[in-house]
């Protein structure tokens, strides 16, 4: 029996498309005598299903080889095109991470969204984004991995303007899918690149093959930079980074998956395609580098945000620049784990935040406080997961960090742990001063516990979250008694602290959150607006691609169309012209017939004659 479920393994996607399929008549409002209730009891069974298929699956792959299976699609000369997965302890792991968050946060959506008039389609949305999600984990095609990344950007767009009766939403969702178009178009260059340097290449033949055929220097270095572009849009790092800040505008319950699961998809794909990228001898240093600057640029801004969703999304991004770290120094072990454990922090944080807003109708910090003491159980996930996401002992976190320091470490991979540390517990203490403690606002005076249907997810996550170190991998803790580590370990708990106490001391009054002084404001501005980076684009990027769409509709309506009017122009004056010659007497025409095919064959034969004299002078030359 358990064979059935590893050999079905391809069903899994499904589950999540068929939900998506199902919840059509009540989002078109087909079914309207039910309400919209069925689709969204049966989308959680049916990710229930899928969550239970994986377990079933990665249970029975024990002491396995991985076990693939695919489905042809085209084949047509050389050209051959199908759909493949692979079911190994690896992908069915992260699939069965993807359908739990999916179900939790599906459950949680029925709390949040319970007054939504369109809860049939916002389902239908969660589902999509669980079937192409559990897709992208089980794929080993680089094309059919290509188009579930697409699919993906199409659901986060979908999902992002969801409320697209507001003008903001609207601009929101259109800036975040043409912001993640730029990566997803080199990094379909890569993948059409890639696919023909070797043809029918799958990710688990990827290692063999970039061993045995090599590439040249330069040719390896833009197919990596092509392949890398397509996970720095979905893992929002720097230069790419703003559109998880604009998605800010969609629902709660999809911002837990989009800062979780969704941004980790991107990842997912750049540690699969590593063995490719590794062709080059500077991806590594590139790695690193964007890695290193999104760390440091996007621990600063969260820190001077007062919308409380956007703190932790760009703590988000700064997160995924320790996962590009990690794959640029070929740990893939770590930049899992990293995934892992910021994936189930960063959702329980984001559930605690959905439930203050939807209690308080208020995102901006500024504006809460003393909520503890009314939601208890909302304040300690928040706390759970801001202590998940630091080397704090014994939470997930502080294991990774622990395993990244066993061995000669660099010192500027120190320097940027402690300072992401330090920042990131600043941040989390930051925000729970001001949200959490303190004296009761005015919004904040009736805040009723979350109902049971967004509870629960939390209190589950809660449980995940702090037992994560006894149901991971046994290899993580395998080196734990590493001397190297007791010195950098100290360092990072040691800035975890201080940020700690930064966090608490530091002066944090609402009524002068902006500062009085030019200097200070002048910083806090920098850090508020990205660096101003999307201006920059504006005055770049933006401004460019305006004066050349200018520049070719000047030539398209004044050049090609002024030649293509003068040649209908030219037409139309010769045949107004020839019809005054045109007498109605046979034998002239027949004159006329016979002058121009005389014409035509003495072209014919003077043009072939010059092409022999031609022909003969080039032999003569190559002769002599």
């Amino acid at each position: 029996m358990t064979s059935l479920f590893l050999q079905s393994t391809w069903v899994i996607p499904l589950y999540g498309v068929g939900g998506a399929l199902f919840s059509l008549p009540w989002a078109m409002g087909l079914m309207r005598r039910t309400g919209q209730r069925p689709a969204v009891y049966f989308n959680i069974f049916l990710m229930a299903v899928a969550f239970l298929h994986c377990m079933l699956a990665f249970a029975s792959l024990q002491e396995l080889p991985p076990y693939a299976f695919a489905f042809d699609w085209l084949n047509i000369a050389d050209l051959e095109i199908a759909v493949r997965f692979e079911a190994s302890s690896i992908s069915l792991g992260a699939a069965a991470l993807t359908s739990f968050m999916l179900l939790l946060a599906q459950i949680y959506g029925m709390g949040y969204m319970e007054k939504d008039f369109s809860l049939a389609r916002f389902f239908g949305l969660l589902s999509f984004f669980g079937g192409t999600l559990s897709g992208l984990a089980l794929s080993d095609s680089m094309v059919f991995s290509y188009a579930l990344l697409e699919m993906l950007s199409l659901s986060t767009y979908l999902m992002v303007g969801f409320w697209y009766a507001q003008p903001l939403v609207v601009t929101a969702a259109r800036d975040a899918f043409l912001i993640k178009r730029v990566g997803d178009v080199f990094l379909l260059m890569g993948v059409v690149a890639l696919t023909c340097y070797a043809p029918g290449l799958t990710f688990s033949d990827l290692a063999n093959w970039a061993v045995y055929k090599p590439l040249p220097p330069g040719i390896a270095t833009l197919l990596a930079l092509s392949l890398i572009a397509g996970p720095l849009g979905s893992c929002a790092q720097f230069p790419l980074n703003l559109w998880l800040d604009e998605a800010m505008e969609g629902p709660s319950p999809a911002s837990i998956l989009r800062n979780s699961v969704v941004v980790g998809a991107g990842a997912y794909l750049l540690i699969k395609l590593q063995p490719a990228l590794m062709l080059s001898p500077v991806t590594s240093e590139i790695l690193i580098l964007i890695g290193s600057i999104t760390v440091v640029g996007s621990s600063l801004v969260a820190i001077a945000q007062t919308d409380i969703k956007r703190v932790l999304t760009h703590s988000t991004s700064a997160f995924f620049g320790l996962v590009f770290i990690a794959v640029g120094m070929q740990r893939i072990d770590i930049a899992l784990f990293l995934m892992l454990a910021h994936g189930l922090g960063k959702a329980l944080m984001f559930m605690s935040c959905g439930s203050v807003i939807m209690t308080t109708n208020c995102q901006d910090i500024t504006e809460l406080g003393g909520i503890w003491s009314r939601m208890p159980v909302t304040t300690l996930s928040f706390l759970i997961g801001g202590l998940g996401l630091s080397g704090v002992f014994p939470i997930g976190m502080f294991w990774t960090f622990h395993r990244w320091m066993a061995g000669p470490s660099p010192w500027w991979l120190i320097a940027v742990l402690v300072f992401a540390n330090g920042l990131s517990l600043l941040n989390v203490t930051r925000v729970f001063r001001l949200v959490f403690l303190g004296k009761p606002q005015a919004k904040t005076r009736r805040t009723p516990e979350a109902p049971w249907p967004m509870v629960v997810p939390m209190v589950v996550l809660m449980v995940v979250t702090l037992l994560l170190p006894a149901i991971a991998p046994t290899w993580l803790l395998s080196n734990m008694d590493s001397a190297e580590a007791i010195l950098p370990m100290a360092l990072i708990f040691a800035s975890g602290l201080l940020g700690c106490a930064v966090g608490v001391y530091m002066p944090l009054s609402r009524s002068m959150s902006r500062p009085l002084s030019q200097n200070y404001r002048f910083v806090q501005d920098l850090l508020a607006y990205d660096f101003y980076l999307e201006k920059v684009y504006s005055k770049t990027v933006v401004a460019l691609v305006a004066v050349s769409s200018n520049i070719a509709a000047w030539v398209d309506r004044y050049i090609i169309d002024g030649l293509v009017n003068l040649v209908g122009m030219v037409t139309l004056f010769g045949g107004q012209s020839l019809r005054y010659s045109a007498s109605g007497q046979s034998q002239a025409y027949v004159v006329t017939i016979l002058l121009g095919v005389t014409a035509l064959l003495l072209m014919i034969t003077t043009w072939s004659d010059l092409g022999g004299e031609i022909l003969r002078a080039i032999q003569i030359l190559q002769a002599t």
